[in-house]
């Protein structure tokens, strides 16, 4: 096992993150870790070591992500794999949402990880070598949840960029991978990780039962493992041809083959009025 890599792994304070950095360390590779507070990443992953950095940094100020990951390259001398995992759920109908309470989902979920690509990127450029791990979710393929309207878009927005991505940066040597977990059994659900709207409209009854079902019944009971997540992206961070697509989760991979049977059928269907648009 090459267990010489430098792993750079965002919001790793809790949840998959967490997961990640501890599978990593008892395997002997390198991690910095990032959080919003350094002494929750010391309390749960140990001090400052030959192996373990732990960071403090604030996603979406590009000035402490760029001393985040210099700190790093000036403690491991390289950064060999990046995962973007830091983000935050909201629940709640587009109507409802407030601006303020959108626009603040994209700019940890999706501007907050193009701060750590755009800050990441020289040095594996330089090394011509690397890997970068963006974790999206299942709701970044399929869409069709009450409630889940903003949270899904900030995931989409993150798999077409991840897709460009990948294209702009293989003539460097640099592999990209786009993870679709589905609900594996963390924190996500609880009130640090899952925001609610502040002036929720009580009509859009879906909206709430589909709240009530994740806080009440799915919180804690998610059939997905995060240590056998962890264990995923190491193993496809060491094959020499990864995926760019990756489904982890039962769930995510029966939801995404759910979609694109459906996305098919309306392709065929409709094939007559798709193809009828040319001059």
């Amino acid at each position: 096992m090459e267990n010489n890599k430098v792993w750079f792994i965002t919001g790793a304070s809790k949840g998959l993150g967490l997961e990640l950095a501890k599978k990593l360390l008892e395997e002997g590779f390198k991690v910095a870790a990032t959080s919003r507070n350094e002494e929750s990443l010391i309390k749960v992953l140990g001090n400052t070591s030959d192996n373990f950095l732990p960071l403090e940094m604030d996603l979406v100020d590009e000035k402490s992500v760029k001393n985040a990951i210099d700190k790093t390259v000036s403690h491991f001398k390289t950064i060999d794999v990046l995962v973007n995992n830091a983000g935050y759920g909201l629940l709640g109908a587009l109507e409802e949402l407030t601006d303020e309470e959108s626009r603040k989902n994209y700019e940890v979920n999706v501007f907050g990880l193009l701060n750590v690509i755009r800050n990441t990127m020289p040095y594996m450029r330089a090394n011509r070598s690397g890997h970068i791990f963006n974790i999206s979710s299942v709701g970044g393929y399929v869409g069709n949840f009450p409630g889940w309207g903003i949270y899904c878009s900030t995931k989409f927005a993150v798999a077409g960029l991840t897709e460009s991505l990948s294209a702009e940066v293989k003539e460097f040597g640099i592999n990209v991978t786009l993870v679709y977990p589905g609900y594996f059994r963390t924190d996500f659900l609880k009130d640090s990780s899952l925001l609610l709207p502040e002036n929720p409209i009580t009509e859009y009854k879906a909206v709430r039962e589909s709240e009530s079902a994740h806080k009440d019944n799915i919180n804690e009971n998610q059939p997905g493992d995060p240590e056998k997540l962890a264990e995923a992206l190491i193993k496809v961070s060491q094959d020499q041809n990864p995926p760019l697509h990756l489904f982890l989760g039962e769930d995510a991979f029966n939801m995404a083959n759910q979609k694109i049977v459906s996305v098919q059928g309306e392709l065929g269907k409709w094939k007559e009025v798709s193809v009828s648009t040319g001059f």
